[in-house]
This record gives C-alpha cells, structure tokens and sequence, in this order.
C-alpha cells in the first residue's frame, strides 16, 4: 500500500518534528542521526491502521508477529555505531522486518545490505523502500544469523532482534575497526558493541536497551553497564 510520504494530521511533518525533539530529550546527539530519523516517514512503514501512530515512541505490529522497532532504539543503536566515525562504512543489518531502520542506516552509508528470513517481511521491505527510491539498498532472502559471506567484510553490522550473544558468522564477517551492534538478554536488554581490533574482538555493554515491546512507564528497572573485554582474534 501507497502512502503519502509528506503526511497529514497525525502523520504530517510538524508530527514527525515532535518525535525528533523527544529523541533530543531522551538523549540523542548525533545530528546525523537526527537528521536520518526525521528523513524517513515510519508510517510508510506501518499498516494504514496503525500510520496516526507511527511517530509514537512505541514499538507497533507487523505481519507474521513482528514488530517496527521504537524510535528511540532505532536512534540509539545507530548513534552508538556512528559514534566517533566519519560514516558507517559498508553496512549489514540482520532483520529487515519492515524496512525502517534499513532506510535509517541508508541515509546515513551508500553501501547498505538487509537480511530477512521471512520472505513476506522482506516483501514489504522492498515495497517500503521502493517508495523512498532507495536502491542502494539490497535486500537478500536467508537466514541472517549466517551473516552475508558474498559481501563481507563489513564496517557496520547491526542485529535488529536480541540474541543470548553475538553470533561467530557475524563476528568472522567484521572488516579491521568494524563494529557489530547486537541486543543481548531477556526482559531487561543490553544493546552491546563489539569491534575488531588488531588485538582481536572488543566486548562493550554501552547501554541498556528498552525492551521493543514496552514503552518506558511498563519497563523493568535499568541496569548500565560499561565494562569491556577482549574476545580471541577471528
């Protein structure tokens, strides 16, 4: 389906202002960030149904069970991956889901790959960003916990579903001063940096995430961590 990409009433820009001023206020300082979340219109990439909603800092419902990631964790994973760098570089993102937070890292790299596994999300992925004619970004079909071994290595890997640790296929495919940004845990996630280093992997647990599912009246009490440890050299 075919929306307006300007938006009206609940949808129009003065809407998606409000949401890159909460960003601000949650702390997001990265203006290149800023400047890539209020580009892209989310509710193109939400049901019709669901589009006055979709510049609520709230995670919302896809098809086969799935959900558009919140806004402040899109922006959150993204700062902390641009943090201290010139640009993401080549950029894999593991869970194309609707598409939203590729076309966020595509404002932001000209080199941009998604991985899904369910081929109707990656469907709409695709319809999604036709409509922002963004064609550097290429979509593939596969399991993503497998990385993509034909485009490795990468500057930026970023894995959209939390996992219990960071996949070795993931970690193998991290070009020198790569950075691989994955959500670990339960009810209480931590989004965790890992970088390729002459030394080997650097382990870092910059922040903890608000679950997708909650907003953050309903979230568990946080906990930030900020040690690191080196992982053996892949």
């Amino acid at each position: 389906m075919t929306f307006s990409l300007s938006g009206i009433g609940m949808t129009s820009q003065r809407t998606r202002t409000r949401m890159i001023e909460r960003l601000r206020e949650q702390g997001i300082r990265d203006e290149r960030v800023l400047t890539a979340m209020a580009a892209v219109p989310r509710h193109i990439f939400v049901g019709e149904a669901l589009a006055h909603r979709a510049y609520e800092d709230t995670a919302l419902p896809l098809i086969l069970g799935q959900t558009i990631s919140q806004p402040y964790v899109v922006a959150r994973m993204t700062e902390l991956l641009l943090a201290g760098r010139e640009s993401l570089g080549k950029t894999l993102e593991i869970g194309s889901g609707c598409g939203y937070q590729a076309a966020v890292l595509a404002m932001l790299t000209k080199q941009a790959y998604s991985v899904e596994r369910l081929a109707p999300l990656l469907a709409q992925a695709r319809d999604n960003l036709r409509q922002l004619r963004l064609s550097h970004v290429r979509l593939k079909h596969a399991d993503g916990m497998l990385g993509l071994p034909e485009a490795a290595p990468f500057d930026t890997i970023l894995v959209a579903a939390a996992a219990a640790g960071a996949p070795k296929a993931l970690l193998d495919q991290l070009a020198p001063g790569g950075r691989l940004m994955i959500p670990l845990g339960g009810m209480d996630q931590v989004l965790c940096l890992y970088e390729r280093t002459p030394q080997g992997i650097v382990e870092t647990a910059p922040a903890t995430c608000r679950r997708p599912w909650s907003n953050a009246a309903s979230r568990p009490p946080s906990r930030r961590l900020s040690s690191s440890r080196r992982l053996p050299c892949r």
